[in-house]
């Protein structure tokens, strides 16, 4: 991330991250979704921070991205995210865009660890 965040010149913040390994399954569908979400937010030319958040819980691991980009369409990005909401469906978990225009967009994202 910090390469990616040198090449755009968008600042990454993580907030925290999982200290145990993971599923390999879950880590793969995780580090897909991140980088589907950073390849929408570097085409658009507002963007200037990203926050990643990693988690994990006794319900399971949950990961949050957010960004600063008003301009971005929600609807757009989770039309593109389509995929990945199947993905984690599919592992008994959800993802969710959520967006407020001129402020920003949340991706949520939560699976079980076990089940």
């Amino acid at each position: 991330m910090a390469e990616w965040s040198l090449q755009t010149g968008i600042t990454v913040e993580v907030w925290a991250l999982p200290e145990q390994p993971l599923p390999t399954v879950i880590t793969e569908v995780i580090h897909g979704t991140i980088r589907d979400v950073l390849r929408e937010v570097e085409r658009q030319a507002s963007t200037r921070t990203v926050a990643i958040a990693l988690t994990v819980a006794p319900s399971g691991l949950r990961l949050t991205v957010s960004h600063d980009d008003s301009g971005m369409s929600a609807e757009v990005l989770e039309a593109r995210l389509r995929s990945r909401r199947a993905e984690f469906a599919g592992l008994g978990g959800r993802l969710t865009v959520n967006g407020v225009r001129g402020e920003g967009t949340t991706i949520s994202a939560a699976v079980p660890l076990t089940r």
